[in-house]
């Protein structure tokens, strides 16, 4: 793709799998795209009707098409030139993209496995610590890290609406990268990104193992950093284990402030599905808020669809809601049984790896302090990394579920406290995931 026109032409061509004829060329034939950079594209149409019609039911039509492009999340601004359409240079004036209302700190739930986490984004937000410069928030998918991302961009707009705030993906980059090579405009690229006041960046583990890439990365790193600009990043394991990333960007990376989130707690699943069944303006019953909770653990974008889906349903099918009825709606978000067992075992082995001891010691009744702390820790694990229920893991150890969420619980308190033993967790974890 060589220019906004070329991109037009493409979203045109997908949207023609989903849209007639008819209404690609009465909505969108004498429409143009005005601009088109960062996660961001401005679509320009004929008169102020227009513009309404193709932003009340085609916007998302659209965006899905960029997404299906370039592999992000765009935001689509679309203007009709009117006077209250425009600022006083001229220029759109929007926000960002949905994401500035929806990802907020206000909405975030913050619990013992992303607490540091969203505690360092808000005081680099609120520009009360200069020094976490860079800020890098690593974790698996789905847990909250673009969340906190676009919360320091809403925040920081707030408070300082004259900033300019870059946000965009690591692939993002690397596309626009490559796009400005081709068309010959290296100067233009690296004026738009060096030029922010703030710079954050998603999945910036994108730009590994491409040597061009990366140069131009550590270049704009470096102008940034040395005039002291802020920049946030987030990625799905930490710097240095990042393995076809440059040396010196892992360096740089990890100069700053490291704060890590991991799978929610069964207490801040059970706070996150209240939270977006309230936002949905709606209460779900106890025991499917508890049936959730102990079934989906690892994804907190996962549990949100869950309960929207749930709610949707019922809401179109105008009917209560039940365990029974919210199991048959969410069945497929499951992991099925054979793949837990051989989580449980690799969990267990594992952690008695790590230990130094044998699995027999951590499945059975000896309570020495150090074969007890493998013990509890690998329940830890268990419950952290599959869907199985109290119940199920206490069946493993020969336990009752009490004592099970007694280990749970031990661990959660240990490392509210205790660095050596988050790493320890961080560690075993990261040994499951290279088997997985």
């Amino acid at each position: 793709m060589n220019s906004a026109a070329d991109v037009w032409r493409s979203v045109l061509t997908i949207l023609g799998d989903e849209l007639t004829m008819t209404a690609i060329s009465t909505w969108f034939d004498d429409c143009e795209v005005a601009d088109i950079s960062a996660n961001r594209l401005t679509l320009r149409a004929p008169s102020s009707f227009k513009r309404g019609i193709i932003e009340s039911r085609y916007k998302a039509n659209i965006q899905s098409a960029l997404r299906e492009l370039f592999a992000c999340d765009f935001n689509v601004v679309i203007t009709d030139g009117s006077p209250e359409d425009r600022g006083g240079n001229g220029r759109r004036i929007a926000a960002d993209d949905e994401k500035e209302d929806e990802f907020t700190f206000e909405r975030f739930v913050v619990g013992s496995s992303n607490k540091y986490a969203h505690a360092a984004a808000l005081a680099v937000a609120r520009g009360q610590r200069k020094d976490y410069n860079p800020l890098f928030i690593y974790g698996n998918s789905g847990l909250g890290k673009t969340h906190l991302l676009h919360a320091i961009r809403h925040t920081i707009s707030q408070d300082h609406p004259e900033y300019n705030i870059v946000t965009l993906t690591g692939e993002y980059f690397t596309n626009e990268l490559i796009h400005a090579l081709q068309i010959g405009k290296n100067m233009e690229f690296r004026e738009k990104f060096r030029g922010a006041d703030v710079f954050l960046i998603d999945d910036v583990q994108f730009i590994a193992g491409k040597v061009a890439i990366q140069e131009e990365f550590f270049n704009t790193f470096n102008t940034l950093h040395a005039a002291g600009r802020q920049i946030v990043l987030t990625s799905d394991r930490p710097p240095m284990e990042i393995a076809t990333l440059e040396d010196r960007l892992q360096n740089r990376f990890g100069s700053g402030i490291l704060a890590d989130i991991n799978a929610p707690d069964y207490e801040t699943r059970v706070a996150i599905i209240r939270n977006k069944a309230q936002r949905l303006g709606a209460i779900l019953p106890d025991d499917v808020t508890t049936y959730i909770a102990e079934r989906l653990t690892q994804n907190v974008r996962q549990i949100e669809g869950a309960v929207k889906n749930i709610i949707a349903y019922h809401d179109l099918m105008d009917n209560h809601i039940t365990v029974t009825s919210a199991s048959e709606i969410i069945k497929d978000m499951f992991k099925n049984n054979d793949s837990n067992a051989l989580n449980t075992d690799l969990i267990i082995s594992e952690t008695a790896k790590y230990y130094s001891l044998p699995v027999s010691d951590i499945k059975g009744k000896r309570r020495t302090r150090s074969i007890a702390l493998a013990r509890h820790v690998s329940i830890y694990i268990i419950r952290q990394l599959t869907n199985l229920p109290l119940a199920d893991i206490g069946a493993i150890y020969e336990r009752h579920h009490t004592t099970i969420l007694s280990s749970i619980t031990f661990i959660e308190d240990m490392i509210k406290t205790s660095e050596n033993l988050s790493q320890s967790i961080r560690d075993i974890t990261a040994n499951i995931n290279a088997k997985t």
